[in-house]
């Protein structure tokens, strides 16, 4: 099966099976989806959910983050992962966002690349998320799926994934197929023990087809009875 052809039957079954997929970061404003997203490196967004609603009432806006210490909002994130260097990147977040952005949260990767805690995954969450730009995120779930599923040909970094992604996914999709693969990767096509008599796209998929010892798979009028 040519890539283009998997990459058609892949979009295909989640704009049938899945129309609405969304972040399961919690938020009520651009700048608390970037803290969540923030505090959401290499910690679980279930974690986030239950640490950011604190959070937030102590911290409605950068100009209230950006007057206090480093050491207070280290109290209110100590449970997730890297809380020092978290609450480091806050503060310097809210600082950035009130001297350069007027206290809003930008809106374009070179803008939003140069806030602190900030790097290229967080960024292209935001302008998906938040502003409902063509944004490719590419997080351990997107890397794992695509590569295991062959959206991808043996690519090594999280950029060489999204440029792949992004080269055959149409734009209007890039911000669902984002969640798609996330969600997928979360609950399906998990990194131990992937769930493959659950999954709707394993007949396009190079990872069953290989497991299973066949060379290609045709279309199988039994594999979307789920």
């Amino acid at each position: 099966m040519k890539k283009k052809e998997r990459y058609e039957h892949v979009i295909n079954w989640f704009e049938t099976n899945v129309p609405i997929a969304v972040t399961e970061l919690r938020y009520d404003n651009h700048f608390h989806l970037l803290i969540a997203v923030i505090l959401s490196a290499q910690c679980t967004d279930k974690r986030v959910n239950m640490i950011t609603p604190p959070l937030f009432e102590a911290f409605p806006t950068p100009e209230v983050m950006a007057e206090v210490s480093v050491d207070e909002i280290y109290e209110y994130i100590k449970s997730v992962s890297y809380p020092n260097n978290k609450a480091k990147n806050l503060l310097g977040m809210a600082k950035k966002l009130i001297s350069d952005f007027g206290g809003k949260v930008p809106d374009t990767m070179e803008e939003l690349e140069s806030i602190p805690g900030v790097g290229r995954k967080t960024a292209n969450v935001m302008l998906s998320v938040a502003f409902d730009k063509p944004a490719m995120a590419v997080d351990t779930h997107v890397f794992r799926v695509s590569n295991r599923i062959g959206l991808t040909t043996n690519s090594k970094t999280p950029l060489e994934t999204e440029r792949e992604l992004v080269k055959y996914i149409p734009s209007r999709l890039l911000s669902i197929a984002h969640h798609w693969l996330i969600l997928h990767g979360r609950y399906v096509c998990t990194a131990r023990s992937p769930k493959c008599d659950e999954c709707g796209i394993r007949q396009w998929c190079q990872y069953y087809m290989k497991i299973n010892g066949v060379k290609s798979i045709k279309k199988d009028t039994t594999a979307d009875k789920d």
